[in-house]
């Protein structure tokens, strides 16, 4: 296949639909390692994870979203952490949060998987800390990924030609 990864970027899609197979806890680290694998300022490497496929945890998680449904219904979730005691610069920190969970999404659909980012649970993340038993001082809640076999590959997106984000072009055109 010509350039692998330009192809996962543009077919990938956010996933919210699954069917009930389970996630196989080889692909999940598969998908977390591929996460760590992502640039970190200083190399620091500030992300942490917790690995949910318990029925009861997703449970408790589903009412603090107003996507519970993706919740119940996604065999797994990977939570995103970053540890604050591993952290240096708070803005490249939080960029680096970014890289790793693109990499993990990136990782799923080469896996065959489905996911999507959740990110509005963030405003319940002492309660989602919580649930999974996950210090609050020391950890930061990034987001959520819920991941399953997809239900359907349906899901189109598009976008803007190029030119509508380039602001401006030195040292000659490149378009």
């Amino acid at each position: 296949m010509k350039d692998p990864v330009q192809q996962a970027i543009r077919s990938r899609r956010s996933i919210r639909e699954y069917t009930d197979e389970p996630v196989q806890g080889d692909l999940l680290r598969r998908i977390i390692t591929a996460g760590i694998w992502a640039p970190s300022g200083l190399n620091n490497q500030p992300w942490r994870f917790v690995i949910v496929t318990d029925d009861s945890k997703r449970q408790a998680l589903a009412p603090l979203t107003h996507y519970s449904h993706i919740i119940l219904a996604a065999p797994a979730l990977i939570v995103v952490y970053l540890d604050r005691k591993a952290m240096y610069d708070p803005l490249k920190d939080h960029q680096a949060a970014g890289a790793c969970i693109q990499n993990m999404l990136l990782a799923a659909e080469e896996l065959g998987l489905g996911a999507v980012w959740l990110g509005q649970i963030l405003k319940k993340a002492s309660e989602v800390n919580r649930v999974l038993d996950v210090d609050t001082d020391r950890h930061e809640l990034m987001a959520v990924l819920a991941l399953g076999h997809p239900a359907h590959r349906n899901q189109q997106s598009r976008r803007k030609p190029l030119e509508e984000f380039i602001l401006h072009e030195f040292g000659g055109n490149v378009l």
